[in-house]
């Protein structure tokens, strides 16, 4: 009899659930691998769960998988941790065995940004790898890459989805129309843009030309999984106390596909960054509501989770 595993489709969501199945010595054989929201999250490994030790390549290999199409893939990626912990640690040196061929090939069909990024990198260097990145097509008609901004310090990050036409154009993140509305919620509920880190999910445009204009069009998700390793890189550099997410895309990338925006926003939620992890409203939310009234009550909603974002730093919190 086979054990359902329902998990998520992204690679936090897999590997915490395999952790608990090679704590409770579950082999591949036994599991059945399923996608869509788990019923319950996985037991929180115990304090000696490090004991499994598994190659860095292997992570970075099993992370990139993730973004693969097949559904069989979180099987596999099972299969070879369990051989690696079991039988041998340095299984992914043998490119001739069927399971690391596998293994292989889809991470040779999934690009992404992986291959650009330095290992333990400061922000400085990161802006500056981000340059040459090609990890998806993204870059064939952007401008330039539009990396985050800010202190490697600040104890506050936001991140919103991806760089508008003037972000794109000047080569820096919210310095178009939602910028500006950014900008002055950040400054009523006393924070300056200098005190945070600010970056995007995705640092090209993704637009479609309409005559002489560019129109956003939202990344879908293999343009955000390619993506995503500068955003890990990004915050391990910056280890904020306090992560925002700017929308719903910023969001879901985050938090995982489950997350809904309007139901959860203004809530703290633990993530592997930060246990004071947040999403609000993008400020562009705000420019696209229909009248004035629908401006000043989304605005308001924005303000209201930014203020309660900073009051969480604990600095504030402790009153000093």
């Amino acid at each position: 009899m086979t054990r359902p595993i329902r998990i998520e489709p992204r690679f936090e969501s897999w590997q915490a659930a395999a952790r608990v199945l090679l704590r409770e010595a579950v082999p591949p054989e036994a599991v059945e691998w399923l996608e869509g929201e788990p019923v319950e999250p996985p037991a929180a490994p115990p304090a000696d769960a490090s004991a499994h030790r598994v190659p860095r390549r292997f992570v970075d290999m099993a992370r990139q998988v993730a973004g693969h199409p097949s559904p069989g893939r979180w099987a596999l990626l099972y299969r070879v941790l369990w051989r690696i912990v079991q039988e041998d640690h340095d299984l992914l040196q043998r490119e001739a065995d069927a399971d690391v061929a596998g293994l292989l090939q889809m991470e040779k069909a999934v690009r992404s940004a992986a291959p650009f990024v330095p290992p333990a990198a400061s922000i400085a260097d990161l802006q500056q790898a981000a340059k040459a990145c090609t990890g998806c097509d993204l870059y064939r008609h952007a401008t330039q890459t539009v990396f985050g901004q800010g202190p490697q310090t600040s104890r506050l990050a936001l991140v919103g989805e991806q760089p508008g036409d003037q972000e794109d154009l000047q080569g820096l993140p919210f310095v178009g129309p939602a910028g500006q509305v950014l900008d002055r919620a950040l400054g009523e509920v006393g924070l300056s843009r200098g005190a945070l880190y600010l970056t995007n999910v995705v640092k090209h445009f993704k637009f479609v030309p309409s005559g002489k204009r560019r129109l956003h069009q939202t990344p879908q998700e293999p343009e955000i999984l390619a993506c995503r390793p500068w955003l890990e890189a990004e915050l391990q550099a910056v280890r904020p106390e306090v992560l925002v997410c700017l929308g719903a895309t910023a969001s879901r990338a985050v938090f995982g596909p489950a997350f809904r925006l309007m139901k959860q926003r203004g809530l703290f939620l633990p993530t592997r960054w930060t246990a004071r992890t947040m999403a609000t409203l993008h400020p562009s939310a705000v420019l696209r509501a229909p009248d004035a009234e629908g401006q000043d009550r989304l605005y308001g909603l924005l303000k209201q989770d930014l203020a309660t974002a900073v009051d969480a730093l604990p600095s504030r919190a402790a009153g000093t």
